[in-house]
């Protein structure tokens, strides 16, 4: 068994809409009360406040304030978790020497969803409705169906859209044939994947792109006057285009991530530290628009529900050995973008480390499934890769793979 999340689209009408924001203002509020209980009592007691007392504090909560009267008492408990989780993440990052973070207050702008722990009494789902305790039936969009057991519900309200995100347990999928297949990526900013066959997919840049609108809606919402009507209506057109190109960007990780996990047995990857990688003024914002820990942790995802293996290898002159004969490109510079040994090898700098990375991953691959590319005779593990190869064509020249979603493109070096 494992468990799935499933997001839909909420369409509240103008009370239901009200109410909603009254309940994110509610429980806003009483999380900031959490952090203040868990302050007093650690600093006067050296403890962790108990359960007892979260309950003292929400009966009052609930007799003070009349906006709370009618909220789920599953909000205020998982208002409860998140701060003694903000808490203990506090005081682990203090005893491994990081960054501390102490929590922190939520303003209206940092604080967007609600939790209800059990399905069936804040949330339940009312025909074709989802009734939300002190809200009433709201209209939702059943995009997909759902698969499992319900078993928490969470309401999002994000750039001015209401979304209901249901976990759910579900039994376990069967894993997807064999194909006895392994490929290496490279992540890139030139081209967001190299593989180690040496195709191209594209970087589909949609920060970049959207950056001449972006700009404008930005001087628009600095033209308006702070605390002003007109400044909210700006200041959410400029929330709602970033949400779009947030979507564009894992609509892609999603769609290459599962042609991945369709096509090989084994992918293997660099062990990319991004954080680190974004200091780079030159090219963070290629990195971050190239959306890799998405890309990464989605492909991981899936590939552990599909029975494929994702290794990630050291990315320590991957780029600057040779491919072919170990030998290393002491005098490599990002400006070279072609590497050429003595051994014979020439091939572009990209599609030298994929192989790398492939060759480092192979000693850590299953030995059963290395039997079987090896030359197995193994009827349903076939001895052919799967058709990638987009024919002969010129470093510029532009081709729709057929195995991919119609909005890559590959470029075949």
């Amino acid at each position: 068994m494992g468990y799935r999340a499933y997001q839909y689209r909420l369409y509240p009408n103008a009370r239901q809409a009200h109410d909603l924001l009254n309940l994110l203002a509610v429980a806003r509020h009483c999380y900031n009360m959490c952090l203040d209980l868990w302050r007093y009592v650690y600093v006067t007691e050296k403890r962790r406040p108990t359960s007892q007392e979260f309950e003292v504090m929400r009966k009052g909560y609930k007799k003070t304030i009349p906006a709370a009267k009618h909220v789920h008492s599953h909000v205020f408990q998982g208002l409860a978790k998140r701060a003694e989780e903000a808490f203990q993440g506090f005081f682990r990052r203090v005893k491994v020497g990081e960054k501390s973070g102490y929590p922190r207050y939520k303003s209206a702008d940092r604080f967007h969803s609600i939790e209800f722990k059990q399905f069936g009494t804040g949330v339940a789902i009312d025909g074709r409705r989802v009734r939300i305790s002190g809200v009433g039936r709201v209209r939702v969009r059943w995009h997909r169906a759902l698969e499992g057991t319900i078993k928490t519900a969470e309401i999002l309200h994000k750039a001015g859209q209401w979304f209901v995100v249901f976990t759910c347990e579900v039994p376990d999928k069967p894993e997807l044939p064999k194909t006895g297949q392994a490929i290496g990526l490279d992540l890139g900013v030139a081209s967001l994947v190299t593989t180690s066959d040496g195709d191209k997919v594209d970087h589909p840049q949609f920060y970049r792109k959207s950056q001449k609108k972006l700009r404008i809606l930005n001087r628009a919402l600095a033209r308006k006057k702070q605390g002003g009507k007109n400044r909210r209506k700006a200041k959410r057109r400029l929330q709602c285009h970033h949400h779009h190109v947030k979507n564009q960007r894992r609509d892609y990780a999603h769609k290459l991530s599962y042609t991945l996990v369709k096509h090989y047995d084994l992918i293997a990857l660099e062990q990319l530290k991004v954080k680190n990688m974004v200091r780079n003024k030159h090219l963070s914002k290629s990195i971050l628009d190239a959306g890799w820990s998405t890309f990464t942790t989605l492909l991981t995802n899936k590939a552990v529900e599909a029975g494929r293996q994702v290794l990630f290898v050291n990315p320590a002159y991957t780029s600057k050995t040779c491919s072919s004969c170990g030998a290393l490109f002491e005098d490599l510079t990002l400006a070279d973008r072609w590497v050429e040994c003595r051994c014979g090898l020439s091939l572009d700098r990209d599609h030298n480390a994929a192989k790398n990375i492939l060759n480092q991953a192979l000693p850590l691959w299953d030995a059963e499934v290395r039997q079987n590319v090896a030359g197995s005779q193994d009827a349903s593990v076939p001895q052919k890769p799967p058709a990638l190869d987009v024919g002969s064509v010129t470093s510029s020249s532009t081709v729709g793979h057929p195995n991919l979603p119609i909005s890559y493109s590959i470029i075949r070096n």
